[in-house]
């Protein structure tokens, strides 16, 4: 699902939403997110997951093409845990399928 797939779900499911305040709705949760992270806060909501910041040290690499040592600089990703209740559904999702998937004989 895109951005835009989700604001028009988001209108579709809310009538007294016009397309343009459902794309303001997404706006300002996208940015909240983004901003809560960029503090080095974490995000959580709950039933569905997490948001948060792992750290990764500097370390040697080599450059595979001439094989020379290069440092890759320390640095701070973005990470996403699936909350409970999602690992959950989709769990339950996968076991459906794989059910009902054609064996190969």
């Amino acid at each position: 699902m895109t951005r835009s797939e989700l604001v028009v779900l988001l209108a579709q499911r809310f009538p007294q939403l016009i397309q343009k305040d459902a794309e303001l709705a997404v706006a300002v949760i996208i940015e909240s997110i983004h901003t809560t992270l960029v503090q080095g806060n974490r995000v959580e909501i709950r039933g569905f997951g997490s948001f948060g910041l792992n750290y990764r040290p500097s370390r040697q690499a080599r450059n595979p093409k001439t094989g020379a040592p290069v440092t890759v600089p320390a640095k701070w990703v973005p990470t996403f845990k699936a909350g409970k209740e999602l690992r959950e559904r989709v769990m339950v999702l996968a076991v459906v399928a794989i059910s009902f998937s054609p064996t190969s004989t």
